[in-house]
């Protein structure tokens, strides 16, 4: 299996990083894991067969993780000529907010026919469910008003652990959604600076014996955390990076 970082970059392009969207290809999963603005740029320039993706899962409504679709759901329909469905999954709240995209992005795109199947899918926080043939779990994390809602996300695919944490402050629902996992991608914005809504290392690190993952990989950087991060005895994400699981 292979997890590709599409973006790894804020919502402000610090260090020239496209916005979050991850994906990961297996045997026979194929899904995205956020898309942010600046994805279908990204996913193109890195050569992502854009038809594959079968479903992708969306942390929150910020449009450096969730202002992509637009752009992707468009050129599925007139330049990727998509036929096979699309699963879009997220919080409470996700059918609104694509439709509010849509209108936003391109007016009177949300009710344009299209020639594949647009699945909505909103998840509970702590309800595993099965979508798509990956096992994901949300899990509600602090990155402002919590009826927002924030997620984070653990993913069991083809018989390995995902997880990531999405933009949170700490809170414990992360020891859980990391617990010994096979890959943690967890936001790092800041080294020691504690700031509202987004999560520092230093906090992390506090928590990190009892996570215990097997594979840690800090994303999400402010311009300050990118310049340190030869300091730090952790892998950090670039745009393009593919691991292997």
């Amino acid at each position: 299996m292979e997890f590709r970082f599409v973006g790894c970059g804020d919502a402000f392009g610090s260090g020239g990083r496209f916005n979050t969207c991850f994906h990961v290809a297996g045997d026979s999963a194929n899904f995205l894991i956020d898309c942010g603005a600046t994805s279908l740029v990204a996913l193109k320039r890195q050569a992502v067969d854009l038809n594959a993706i079968r479903t992708i899962f969306v942390t929150h409504f910020h449009a450096d993780h969730f202002g992509g679709l637009p752009p992707f759901i468009l050129d599925a329909q007139f330049f990727s000529k998509r036929t096979e469905p699309l699963t879009v999954v997220g919080p409470p709240g996700t059918e609104d907010w694509l439709v509010r995209a849509l209108e936003t992005a391109f007016p009177g795109s949300s009710t344009v026919f299209r020639k594949f199947e647009t699945r909505l899918v909103e998840l509970e926080p702590k309800t595993p469910a099965d979508i798509d043939g990956v096992t994901v779990t949300g899990c509600r994390v602090s990155h402002g008003n919590p009826r927002g809602p924030f997620f984070g996300y653990r993913f069991e695919v083809e018989g390995r652990v995902i997880a990531y944490s999405g933009d949170t402050e700490w809170t414990d629902s992360l020891v859980d959604l990391g617990r010994k996992a096979d890959l943690f991608v967890a936001e790092a914005y800041f080294r020691d600076k504690k700031v509202p809504l987004h999560l520092d290392l230093a906090s992390l690190e506090e928590h990190l014996e009892e996570i215990s993952p097997k594979r840690l990989v800090l994303t999400h950087m402010s311009e300050e955390m990118l310049a340190r991060r030869g300091e730090v005895p952790y892998e950090c994400a670039e745009d393009g990076l593919v691991l292997t699981l």
